[in-house]
């Protein structure tokens, strides 16, 4: 459980919320273990199984506090709100920013940056870790770097997406020298559909981020379709796929190649369907817990300043967008990895 920018998060199956006097009360193993008053609250997100009762419910709508319910998966199941709300202001806001040129393109610019900066991170650690790739690796950390600064110079939308185009692929193209395993081969980035072990564990744990970052979205009550640097399509969370460029490199990309490397991975976990690679169903299970444990590892937000687990990174992003669109903050905070 953690409380972060006026929201508190209930992660563990065993906690339970009450409302005890003006305030909600977190009960674990029969003991109060936090107390919060609700003038100091704007939202409570319920992980999985937490108990809440119809009282809690009630008085968190009557005090404007949205309760937002994930499944044991963290996807998004409901969202209990009272009569007034000021969603339809913030996705006025966000809908505003995405039909005017100019503020759509600042927008995409954050994302598109700071995927170039925590992307850049990523491979100066494996730059010292690796002294036989350094030369290589540098020159990719060097290009990174140039890309910022030939983002933040792009007039168009299209221009942008050339840039982090060209510089992705340029990345990808590096990742076999950071795969210290013999197997298995990497041919560059393949998507639909994946046809090797890497490619099939980048794109299955991309798509387990992105639902989370839509979930975020939902909970803050941002529309996770109407994105800015990513075009809206139908049945698409465009919004999520912007954010989530920038945690490609330092949430998944690591912890992929470290599967690897590690030899918790490898050609024995995957399976051949067609031209598709797929996990094994063991192989599916095992990584699902490893992620598990993965997004309980604890992280200290660069702008927050506060330690939390990288499971909540996705929401926090989402609500510090939230507050961006809504004139809170003056630029948006994106997650920028050390």
């Amino acid at each position: 459980m953690k409380k972060l920018l006026n929201t508190l998060y209930l992660t563990n199956p065993e906690a339970r919320l009450r409302k005890k006097n003006d305030a909600l009360s977190v009960v674990l193993d029969g003991r109060e273990v936090m107390n919060v008053p609700f003038h100091l609250i704007e939202a409570v997100v319920l992980f999985g199984h937490v108990g809440c009762s119809m009282s809690v419910l009630s008085s968190c709508a009557e005090r404007g506090v949205g309760v937002v319910l994930l499944d044991e998966r963290g996807r998004f199941a409901a969202r209990v709100e009272g009569p007034i709300t000021g969603n339809v202001l913030l996705r006025k806001e966000q809908y505003r920013r995405s039909s005017d040129a100019g503020l759509c393109l600042m927008a995409a610019k954050r994302f598109v940056i700071a995927k170039f900066h925590n992307a850049r991170a990523v491979m100066q650690r494996y730059s010292r870790d690796y002294p036989d790739a350094r030369e290589h690796l540098n020159a990719l950390v060097d290009a990174l770097a140039e890309g910022r600064g030939r983002a933040l110079s792009c007039r168009s939308l299209d221009e942008l997406r050339g840039v982090e185009g060209e510089l992705a692929h340029l990345y990808f193209s590096c990742v076999p020298i950071v795969l210290r395993s013999e197997e298995p081969f990497f041919p560059g980035r393949v998507k639909r559909p994946p046809t090797d072990p890497i490619n099939a564990a980048l794109s299955f744990l991309y798509t387990m981020l992105g639902r989370e970052l839509a979930t975020g979205c939902e909970a803050v009550g941002l529309d996770p379709q109407m994105g800015y640097l990513h075009a809206c399509r139908p049945g698409r969370a465009s919004l999520a796929l912007d954010l989530i460029e920038e945690l490609r490199a330092p949430l998944v990309d690591r912890f992929v190649f470290s599967l690897f490397n590690r030899g918790q991975l490898g050609l024995n976990d995957f399976r051949k369907e067609g031209e598709a690679c797929l996990f094994s169903e063991a192989a599916l299970k095992k990584v699902l817990g490893l992620w598990q444990e993965r997004k309980r590892e604890q992280v200290t937000h660069p702008f927050l300043g506060e330690k939390m687990p990288f499971g909540l990174i996705p929401f926090v992003q989402a609500q510090l967008f939230a507050r961006f669109l809504r004139g809170d903050l003056d630029d948006y905070p994106a997650f920028l990895w050390r």
